[in-house]
């Protein structure tokens, strides 16, 4: 309570919003501050009615089925704010930007890009995130070739982060006529979205933009007029000390100055998450001990006809395929950080 009201007090000086990207950042501060005590105190009054539930059951003027359901309740908040608890870091606070990529195979893996595409958006759903689709790409016969999502929410980076890797379907597929048991691969690459409280250094001489129709939904403007934009950004990876190349292609907005701007924000949450990956790898050696958490593993597998979603890097798994696939990841989200 003490550092909230200096905090505080820090948002009551005269030129306070003088500065408008440092006065965002003390109001994001303040904001995570009060969801701790809030948290806290939320848990304070569950353990207190479990207390109370557990008197009244000695007493026998309470079941024992009320103690198990305040119990439950304490739990759960407990839980929740412990796995909050794991989401420290600064890039973890962030919203979150997800590239699904299918893998080869066809429609099949195109099938399985878009089942993941919905599960994702079901997800963000859950948590009440804001989701905004800057780039799809239809498959050839159904499904898509690869979508690119903006995700807007408190810590939705930090939640995400697990979801970084290879996903691995096995069905029998309804596209093959002779029903055989099919094994699709899609990737899925997910990054900070940074915001403008975070400077990142850009070279325009190193900077260059092609134009071109967009194809999908957006009126007829979008196909006959070139808005939709591709970045190619050539550097020095931070990460291998190598020449890299970003491409980004943008086609959300009916405008190219719109679509220009959104694709900049994306290639500095690229860069952004590169500088976190060096971070990531000078602290390995120290951590040598641990799994590896490396891009483009195939981290979690989806077994329809045994009922199993499996994590092959928490070995934490469920046979509710379904409620999986409809967006509940939150066991497979609290695994992973626990573990990491």
């Amino acid at each position: 309570m003490i550092q909230l009201s200096e905090e505080e007090i820090r948002t009551q000086v005269p030129d306070f919003w003088n500065d408008a990207k440092a006065a965002e950042a003390q109001m994001k501060k303040v904001k995570s501050i009060k969801q701790w005590i809030d948290g806290y105190n939320e848990i304070a009054a569950a353990c207190d009615e479990l207390q109370l539930a557990y008197d009244f059951f000695r007493e026998d003027v309470a079941t024992e089925q009320e103690v198990d359901i305040a119990y439950s309740k304490a739990l759960a908040l407990v839980e929740s704010l412990e796995m909050k608890n794991m989401l420290s870091k600064e890039e973890d606070q962030m919203g979150a930007v997800i590239k699904i990529v299918a893998g080869a195979g066809g429609t099949e893996a195109q099938d399985w890009a878009e089942m993941l595409f919905r599960m994702y958006q079901r997800w963000c759903e859950r948590q009440g995130y804001r989701c905004e689709i800057t780039n799809y790409q239809a498959g050839d016969d159904a499904g898509i070739k690869t979508v690119t999502m903006q995700i807007e929410g408190d810590k939705a980076y930090g939640f995400l982060k697990s979801e970084n890797g290879v996903h691995r379907l096995v069905r029998v597929s309804p596209f093959n006529a002779q029903g055989k048991r099919m094994t699709s691969f899609t990737s899925v690459f997910v990054v900070p979205l940074i915001d403008d409280t975070i400077e990142i250094e850009i070279n325009p001489a190193n900077l260059s933009w092609d134009t071109f129709r967009s194809s999908g939904a957006g009126g007829q403007n979008v196909n006959k007029v070139e808005t939709g934009v591709r970045l190619h950004y050539k550097f020095t990876n931070p990460v291998t000390n190598q020449p890299d190349e970003i491409v980004i292609e943008n086609t959300e907005s009916r405008s190219q100055f719109g679509n220009k701007d959104n694709a900049m924000r994306l290639l500095k949450s690229q860069l952004y998450e590169l500088e976190i990956e060096k971070r990531r790898a000078e602290t390995a050696k120290v951590e040598a001990g641990k799994k590896k958490i490396e891009w483009g593993s195939q981290i979690r597998s989806y077994v329809f006809d045994d009922r199993r979603v499996k994590d092959h890097r928490t070995n934490y798994q469920t046979s509710n395929v379904q409620a999986v696939m409809d967006g509940d990841l939150d066991g497979f989200i609290k695994a992973y950080l626990m573990e990491f």
